[in-house]
């Protein structure tokens, strides 16, 4: 009884709250985890004609497949080496947007620079995508920046040797702004009277920089790392898809590209399932092993 009469206080209480995470429920069931149930088809040969339970089992098939496959390494390589440039150029790059805008005094210009880094998020992909490449082309922006500098005019996004930089800081340009809120807000949390005092005791921007700022925000810089982690080889392939071609597949093509191509392009389902499924459980492995290394190290993890 004692049970039963807490849930209907608290849903009493709580009502209005319940109601609004109701269609979160509802998305995340709907979307991400009915949709668990196909993973089975990447042990079997799936034929729609029999279904995901009639479909022949395989058992690792589809998996061994994969690995023998003459793009296993050019994949993995493409997609780690992209993540990890991604990570590396990404990751901070809203992080120290915070911090200079947490700096800046000037309310009006604070506020317009916010909302100039914020915009690019709010493009679509297609149109950035389209962007990009009539930038890059011979007659574009980038080459007229270059043949400014006396370099020479050439497609930018034929060469497979600029696809990865032109990709990384697109993206960096794309989603710095909107990183750096939750930055913001973390900021905007920090005493103030801890830097009045520090000031006292002589310290300068950089040593309150270091001693304040930074151990304030760092449980958020590790939770958001963490889930970073857990989303390292998650390279969206509408992007990539979008601007890569043949003459880049060499360092364009990555996982989530080819599985477009098999599975959606060629019909063959359960090799591209099984080749999601790896992925995903290499991001699960990679989100567990970060949040055990950040729980062992520090005081902050998702668990």
């Amino acid at each position: 009884m004692k049970l039963s009469y807490r849930i209907k206080k608290d849903w009493k209480r709580n009502r209005s709250l319940y109601f609004m995470v109701i269609p979160v429920l509802f998305f995340y069931i709907l979307f991400h985890y009915k949709p668990m149930y196909g993973a089975i088809i990447a042990f079997k040969e799936y034929t729609p004609a029999l279904g995901v339970m009639d479909s022949p089992w395989v058992g690792f098939d589809n998996f061994i497949r994969f690995f023998k496959s003459v793009y296993f390494i050019r994949l993995i390589r493409n997609t780690i080496l992209l993540s990890v440039y991604n990570l590396i150029l990404g990751f901070p790059a809203p992080i120290i947007l915070a911090l200079l805008l947490n700096e800046v005094r000037h309310k009006k210009f604070k506020s317009i620079t916010q909302t100039v880094t914020y915009l690019p998020h709010f493009i679509s992909l297609i149109v950035v995508t389209g962007m990009l490449t009539d930038f890059s082309m011979t007659t574009g922006l980038f080459n007229d920046l270059v043949a400014m500098f006396g370099g020479s005019r050439s497609p930018l996004l034929q060469d497979p040797k600029l696809y990865r930089s032109i990709y990384v800081l697109s993206s960096i340009w794309q989603e710095v702004g909107w990183g750096s809120i939750i930055y913001l807000s973390a900021l905007a949390g920090v005493d103030s009277q801890l830097y009045e005092a520090a000031q006292i005791d002589g310290a300068g921007k950089w040593k309150q920089l270091i001693h304040i700022t930074l151990p304030a925000i760092a449980p958020t810089i590790v939770i958001m790392f963490i889930l970073k982690m857990g989303s390292l080889m998650n390279m969206g392939y509408e992007k990539t898809i979008l601007l890569y071609n043949p003459s880049t597949y060499e360092t364009a093509d990555i996982i989530s590209s080819y599985i477009y191509r098999i599975g959606l392009l060629e019909q063959d389902w359960s090799y591209s399932t099984a080749i999601g499924l790896f992925n995903s459980v290499i991001n699960f492995g990679l989100l567990l092993f970060t949040n055990k290394m950040s729980k062992r190290y520090s005081e902050t993890s998702l668990w």
